[in-house]
C-alpha cells in the first residue's frame, strides 16, 4: 500500500481529535464569565478555571508521554478519549450541587483526557509522512484545532450564557427577597445539556479509535543516543529547552487574550455578554482558523521561524493597542490577534521536536507540559485587574510581553542551523 493511503485515514482520524482540546480552551473564555455569576466569584477566583485545566496539563504530559513511550499512539489516545468522556460527564454533579470545586475538578479530568490526546497527537501527526514537510502537516492538523476554537464560543455563548446580567444591588434584592440561590441554580443548569451531549460524542469517537488499525507511523531517527532516552536529558538540547520557555509563555499569552476577552470588551465599550461571546467566535477564532491556513500556505516560502517572528512582532503591536488606546480600536486589536497567535503553539511544537527521532516523545511531554503557563499568567492577569480597581484593560500588559518572549524564540531559530524551512524541494 502506498505510504499516501496507508496514513490518510490515520491522519484524517487524529486530526479529528485537535477540535477536542480547541474546544476545552475556547470554551473557557465562556465557562469564566458564567461561573463568575453562577457561583458569584472574584476575577482571580474565576481565574482559577484556566488554572485547574493548565495544572491537569502540567501533571499528566510526563505519564502520558511514559504511557505512550510504553504502550504506543493508538492506546494512548483511546486511553485519553476515556478521561475525556468521564470529565465531560462530571460537570452534570458539579452544575446540580453548583460546586465550584466540582466544576474545577470535572475540568481537571477534561484536561487530563485532552493532554494524553495532544501529547500523542502531535509527534504522531509528524510521523504520518514525510519529515520534510511535518512543521507544515501539523500546522494543517492545527488548523482544524481552529475550528473548535471558533466553534466552542459561539455554541457556549448560545447554550450557556443566559445574557441575563445582574447588578451588585439587584443581586442584593434578590438575596433579601430569598430568590437568589434559585436564581443561581438555574444559571449553573444550562450546562448540563451541553456537556452530556460533549461525552456522548467523546465516547463515540472511543469506539472507533478502538476499531481502526492505526500505524506507528515513520521512525526518521536523527537525533543522538542521549535524545533517544526517555528521561529530562533531553532538555540539554538547547532547541528543546528554548522551545519549552517559548510554549510556557505562549499559552499564558493565548489563555490571557481570550479568557478576560468578555470582561474585555464589557469594560473598554460596554459590550453585553452574548453579544462579546458572538464576537469572540464569529470573528476572532475565525480569524484564528483562518490563520492557520495562512500560515501553512505562507511556510511554502517562508521560513517557519521567520514567520513565527513576524507574527510574534504583530501580535505584541496589536496588544499595544489594546492595552493602552480608549474605546472601539481596543477591542478590534484584541480581537485581531488571534489571526497571529494560529500558527505559534504547532510551529514552536514542530521547531523543538525537529530532528529528534524517539527523543522527540519526551519532548513531546515537557512542550505540553509547559501549557501550564497556561495555569499562571491568567492568575497574574486577574491580580493586575483587582488590584488596579478591576482594571481588565491594564491587565492585558500580561500577554504583551509573553508574546515577547516568542518574539525571543522565533529570532533564536531563525538564527539557528536546526530551523526548518517548510516545503523546501517542493
Amino acid at each position: 500500500m502506498p505510504k499516501s493511503n496507508k496514513y490518510l485515514l490515520p491522519f484524517i482520524l487524529v486530526t479529528s481529535l485537535f477540535f477536542l482540546w480547541a474546544f476545552l480552551h475556547n470554551i473557557n473564555p465562556i465557562l469564566i464569565p458564567h461561573l463568575k455569576k453562577a457561583c458569584q466569584l472574584s476575577d482571580t477566583q474565576s481565574a482559577l478555571i484556566d488554572f485547574s485545566v493548565y495544572m491537569g496539563y502540567f501533571i499528566i504530559a510526563l505519564p502520558a508521554g511514559w504511557f505512550m513511550n510504553k504502550y504506543g499512539f493508538k492506546k494512548g489516545l483511546v486511553f485519553g478519549l476515556l478521561l475525556y468522556g468521564i470529565g465531560a460527564l462530571l460537570f452534570y454533579p458539579a452544575a446540580s450541587a453548583r460546586s465550584y470545586t466540582f466544576f474545577l475538578f470535572a475540568l481537571f479530568v477534561i484536561a487530563a483526557g485532552a493532554t494524553f490526546l495532544e501529547t500523542i497527537a502531535n509527534p504522531y501527526i509528524t510521523k504520518l509522512g514525510d519529515p520534510a514537510t511535518a512543521t507544515q502537516r501539523l500546522n494543517f492538523a492545527q488548523s482544524f484545532n481552529g475550528v473548535g476554537a471558533f466553534v466552542a464560543p459561539i455554541i457556549g455563548g448560545k447554550f450557556i450564557l443566559s445574557g441575563i446580567e445582574h447588578s451588585n444591588t439587584e443581586l442584593s434584592q434578590m438575596q433579601t427577597n430569598g430568590t437568589l440561590d434559585a436564581y443561581l441554580q438555574t444559571e449553573a443548569d444550562t450546562i448540563k445539556i451541553p456537556y452530556l451531549i460533549i461525552a456522548a460524542c467523546v465516547f463515540l469517537l472511543t469506539v472507533v479509535f478502538y476499531i481502526v488499525k492505526l500505524p506507528e507511523g515513520e521512525d526518521n531517527t536523527q537525533g543522538s543516543p542521549e535524545d533517544e532516552k526517555f528521561s529530562l536529558s533531553i532538555l540539554k538540547n538547547r532547541q528543546v529547552r528554548n522551545a519549552v520557555i517559548a510554549q510556557f509563555f505562549y499559552i499564558g499569552a493565548q489563555v490571557c487574550v481570550g479568557s478576560f476577552f468578555i470582561r474585555f470588551a464589557r469594560y473598554v465599550m460596554e459590550m453585553p455578554e452574548k453579544d462579546a461571546a458572538y464576537w469572540w467566535g464569529s470573528i476572532a477564532m475565525v480569524g484564528f482558523m483562518v490563520g492557520r491556513f495562512t500560515g501553512t500556505f505562507l511556510m511554502k516560502y517562508i521560513p517557519a521561524a521567520r514567520l513565527l517572528l513576524i507574527f510574534a512582532i504583530i501580535s505584541v503591536v496589536l496588544l499595544t493597542v489594546g492595552t493602552f488606546l480608549p474605546g472601539p480600536v481596543a477591542v478590534y486589536c484584541v480581537m485581531a490577534s488571534p489571526f497571529f497567535m494560529s500558527i505559534m503553539f504547532p510551529t514552536i511544537f514542530a521547531l523543538g521536536i525537529n530532528g529528534l527521532g524517539h527523543g522527540g516523545r519526551m519532548a513531546s511531554s515537557l512542550l505540553v507540559m509547559s501549557i501550564v503557563g497556561g495555569a499562571f499568567f491568567p492568575l497574574i492577569m486577574g491580580q493586575v485587574s483587582d488590584l488596579s480597581g478591576g482594571n481588565i484593560q491594564l491587565a492585558y500588559i500580561v500577554p504583551l510581553l509573553c508574546f515577547a518572549v516568542v518574539g525571543w524564540f522565533a529570532w533564536s531559530q531563525s538564527k539557528s542551523d536546526q530551523v526548518i524551512v517548510v516545503g523546501a524541494g517542493h
